[in-house]
């Protein structure tokens, strides 16, 4: 009894961990398309450029981290249908994309975020006073990394439970399916009413 309880533990994370990895992934999309750095309206107007609040040119956004986090995202619908080994693989597919959009963020925003104050100064025109406007982090920002954790940590789960996870039912399968596994199961593991079938049918349940 006592060592059937992981297995079962780990069943009964199912629901839970693809929610909130599937939560997690929607987040992380979403934000992923939007501005990371922006350059505040007060920096703007400080520097005598007012005009470009609120415009595209005075923000910085991280595609990759967008189309990882859909990567991820795709890769959740298929654990809910996946069987078996392959819906281990898929769960550490999504793990690893997830964990891309994390790195993205981190490097975009913590190693790489001088680069993109100087794109930003240069795309409006700060750069020819000699100036690089100091960028700040977005909500986005911040959704998207946080998110990303989230959906790291859930799909690392469902690596590692996945085996244990309910698969879909086998009323899904083909007819036929269901036939010759029980034509092929034996008399005493067969039912009253497929015994009664059989006979009708012309079989003999005793020539075995």
């Amino acid at each position: 009894m006592s060592a059937a309880d992981p297995a079962s533990r780990r069943r009964r994370t199912f629901v839970p961990v693809v929610l909130v990895g599937l939560g997690a992934s929607v987040v992380t999309a979403v934000a992923g398309h939007q501005p990371m750095l922006q350059v505040s309206a007060s920096d703007l107007s400080r520097f005598g450029m007012s005009s470009f609040a609120g415009e595209e040119q005075a923000e910085a956004g991280f595609p990759l981290a967008g189309a990882l986090a859909l990567v991820a995202l795709a890769c959740w619908g298929v654990v809910l249908v996946a069987r078996g080994r392959f819906r281990q693989v898929v769960a550490v597919l999504a793990a690893l994309a997830a964990g891309g959009v994390l790195a993205v963020q981190v490097v975009g925003g913590f190693v790489q975020d001088d680069e993109a104050a100087v794109a930003i100064s240069e795309q409006i025109g700060a750069s020819l006073l000699g100036d690089r406007l100091p960028l700040e982090y977005t909500v986005w920002f911040w959704l998207a990394t946080v998110a990303s954790v989230v959906a790291v940590a859930a799909a690392v789960a469902g690596a590692l439970s996945s085996p244990d996870w309910p698969e879909m039912g086998s009323r899904y399968d083909a007819p036929a399916t269901h036939e010759q596994k029980d034509s092929e199961a034996p008399p005493e593991e067969r039912t009253s009413l497929d015994l009664w079938k059989s006979m009708d049918q012309g079989d003999d349940p005793t020539d075995q």
